[in-house]
């Protein structure tokens, strides 16, 4: 996994920017019922998407949740006094404490089931009755755009999506969650070029692929043979899944 406090300084630029943050703000909450309240973005990273959901509905108020303190102090400038430094496994805050929560872009970083389990459990205990909770799914298969590079890439080990929506779904099942909806966003800027590929894996983000190893560099070589090194191939495109913790039935309901 990366080192989150090492990425800080140029998380933004290297995924898409504002561009990107833009896309995934709108579609969050195109899924979440308008109205005040209150909003849980966990593993918010610098905030960059927080502050824009937070914008974009004055009535909502928005706290963010990061384990990266280099990622807590970004985002706190962007949201001064919403941003806490928390475990999204353990969260700090009291059951039904939220009207919606959200994890854009963290279970796919968690490779053991209990892992994912804990947090989508933690998310749903937050989470009031008639909540819901608002997350990515299948991250890694979204940069499969049908390119020469993922030709390339095609046979490269894989391990299992932690984050796959059949998983997903099942773990919201498991805490009492029914599926809401669904919806997609534009990775803007974030079309993989042949040459900023290559850096990638000499840099240890494919983590079955460590740098330096053959398997590797014979990747990075036939990548390099790709035409139009520097030309980004078509951006990802993003798909997220709702959840709703059902509500009790009225007081008096047989």
């Amino acid at each position: 996994m990366l080192d989150y406090d090492k990425e800080a300084g140029t998380y933004d630029a290297s995924r898409g920017g504002e561009a990107r943050a833009h896309e995934a703000a709108r579609a969050v909450l195109g899924l979440i019922p308008a109205g005040p309240g209150r909003l849980l973005d966990v593993a918010c990273g610098t905030g960059i998407v927080t502050r824009r959901l937070a914008a974009a509905r004055p009535g909502l108020r928005v706290t963010g949740a990061d384990l990266s303190p280099a990622m807590v102090r970004r985002a706190s400038a962007r949201l001064p006094g919403a941003v806490v430094r928390a475990d999204s496994r353990r969260l700090p805050f009291p059951s039904g404490a939220f009207d919606a929560v959200t994890t854009i872009w963290l279970l796919h970083l968690l490779h053991d089931p209990e892992d994912v389990g804990a947090v989508v459990g933690e998310c749903a205990r937050v989470l009031r009755p008639g909540g819901v909770y608002v997350t990515t799914v299948d991250k890694a298969a979204a940069h499969d755009v049908g390119s020469d590079i993922d030709t390339v890439l095609a046979a490269r080990p894989r391990r299992p999506a932690a984050d796959a929506p059949r998983a997903v779904t099942a773990h919201a099942a498991r805490h009492g969650l029914a599926p809401a909806g669904h919806g997609s966003f534009t990775g803007t800027g974030q079309g993989r070029s042949p040459r900023t590929t290559i850096a990638d894996l000499r840099r240890g983000w494919f983590t079955l692929l460590p740098p330096g190893e053959g398997r590797t560099e014979e990747l990075a070589a036939r990548l390099a043979a790709l035409p139009d090194q520097d030309r980004p191939r078509p951006d990802p495109r993003f798909a997220l899944r709702a959840f709703r913790k059902p509500a009790p039935p009225p007081a008096g309901t047989p």
